[in-house]
């Protein structure tokens, strides 16, 4: 009981205070009593509220505690962009220190690029806000004809290539294409726009694209997709491309990965409020070997978002994968308009309503057929 009571009096900050509690302290079985006594005392109270900082200097330290309730996941990670940087240019080649090669030979300019991106946590504000550095990566196929792949049809791969090649660059379809050898060929160049997915929905955790034209990069496969079609029909060197490029443009324009997906996960058909209008990469693209997360495992945000249905041809054409990001995102649809206490249908028609007041908004500022 007298270490009890010593080790309260060392709680007591003023000398004089300490040695009076101490020479005064009654037997060991009083001395809580009189401790508590002394800490009723005006002198204690005064003492104790001098001691405790000010609110302005209490915040710093609010801000990094922790709540029992909050698990250590929850913190925010930074995402890690890749390190790559350019080695060598000339004017028919580009090297890369990730090994990537990019031939510069088929390259043109269109216009350049300017997009308005509208805010993910205000969805009924539709003043946006201005960008020009690509936002994203949609990868596309460019469902040409495909010579069977071996030494034998070389000539004939070569001629199929380069036929192909003089197609995008007449439409000035893509911003970049690799062939079936694996070759990274420039197009349309990363500050200048290609026609590739025209009034395409996606969203991440800040904005929300409606007009992929503009806002994302075009990245086509020499390859084609079929119905349903849940294997990548890429060959190794074209997925290895595909790695490196995606590695240079993150790094580039700090696209984050979550940002890059596939034609079919975001193209839509405004015309008649419905997903699905092209269906290239539906539910084979390759996202672990590219180096990316799996992205058909987010809900589709033009469900989620605008209300944007889809039928029965979808849903046989689509393949398992984006048929289920179609359906996550359904089911978010559920649960917001059972939160707001409306039937689906009415929620469905606010979210849709939404959906053409920001498209008008986009096209008042483009003035271009929809998707191209």
């Amino acid at each position: 009981m007298a270490r009890a009571a010593d080790q309260c009096a060392e709680l007591i900050e003023c000398p004089v205070e300490r040695l009076r509690f101490l020479r005064t302290a009654p037997p060991p079985r009083r001395r809580f009593q009189r401790l508590r006594s002394w800490f009723s005392s005006p002198f204690a109270v005064a003492l104790f509220l001098f001691t405790i900082p000010p609110p302005a200097l209490r915040a710093p330290l609010a801000a990094t505690a922790r709540t029992p309730s909050a698990p250590e996941s929850a913190t925010v990670a930074v995402e890690r962009m890749p390190q790559v940087w350019r080695v060598e240019a000339t004017a028919a080649f580009e090297t890369w220190s990730n090994g990537l090669r990019i031939d510069n030979r088929f390259s043109v300019a269109t216009r350049p690029r300017s997009y308005l991106a509208f805010s993910s946590t205000r969805p009924d504000d539709i003043r946006g806000e201005r960008g020009s550095v690509p936002a994203g990566i949609v990868f596309h196929t460019t469902e040409s004809y495909q010579a069977p792949f071996g030494p034998e049809q070389n000539a004939t791969l070569e001629r199929a290539g380069e036929s192909m090649l003089a197609w995008v660059k007449l439409k000035r379809a893509y911003n970049f294409v690799i062939d079936r050898f694996g070759r990274v060929y420039r197009v349309v160049r990363e500050g200048d726009v290609a026609s590739h997915a025209g009034f395409s929905v996606w969203s991440d955790a800040e904005r929300v694209y409606l007009d992929l034209n503009e806002s994302f990069l075009a990245v086509s496969l020499e390859t084609r997709t079929l119905p349903g079609q849940t294997e990548a029909t890429v060959n190794p060197a074209q997925i290895r491309s595909a790695a490196m490029l995606t590695e240079m443009l993150r790094a580039r324009y700090g696209i984050p990965a979550g940002n890059c997906v596939t034609h079919a996960q975001v193209s839509v058909n405004p015309s008649d409020l419905r997903i699905g209008y092209h269906l290239d990469w539906a539910s084979s693209f390759p996202f672990e070997q590219v180096g990316l997360p799996d992205n058909y495992a987010l809900p589709l945000p033009a469900v989620s978002l605008f209300g944007l249905e889809y039928d029965t041809a979808f849903a046989r054409h689509a393949g398992a994968r984006l048929l289920l990001e179609a359906q996550l995102a359904d089911r978010d649809l559920r649960d917001h308009a059972a939160s707001a206490g409306l039937r689906l249908a009415a929620y469905r028609a606010i979210l849709q309503r939404r959906y053409r007041n920001h498209l008008a908004v986009v096209h008042h500022g483009a003035g271009r057929a929809e998707d191209e």
